[in-house]
């Protein structure tokens, strides 16, 4: 029986290796039929805006562009934190396929059933 899973980051370009890395457990969950949420907050909300994972890649890993474009073609789903997105002033209508920007109370209904979930 399908499941829940998360997976929390709030790094971008400050530590591209944490950011890689979620989203590359972020795959592993999805393709393991858990219904997945990466939940970006802080710094990591940046990765939400169009073009700006498009020139990150941590050796060894897939580019960061690519996974979080499996990611979506998966079903994966990407919240955004809605307070740090408009902190940032950062452009709402060039999001990446997946994302939806989310207050709190979004991720707290995602998780509310015993939801595991790992933070980077």
């Amino acid at each position: 029986m399908p499941g829940k899973f998360c997976v929390s980051l709030t790094c971008a370009r400050d530590n591209t290796d944490k950011a890689t890395v979620a989203f590359v457990v972020a795959n592993a969950a999805a393709a393991s039929d858990q219904e997945t949420v990466v939940f970006l907050s802080t710094e990591g909300v940046r990765l939400a805006v169009r073009g700006y994972a498009d020139d990150i890649a941590e050796e060894g890993f897939a580019p960061l562009k690519d996974l979080m474009a499996n990611f979506a073609a998966a079903s994966g789903k990407i919240y955004v934190c809605s307070p740090c997105f408009k902190r940032r002033k950062l452009d709402g209508t060039a999001i990446v396929p997946g994302a939806v920007i989310v207050g709190g109370a979004k991720l707290v209904e995602f998780m509310s059933s015993g939801c595991p979930g790992v933070s980077y």
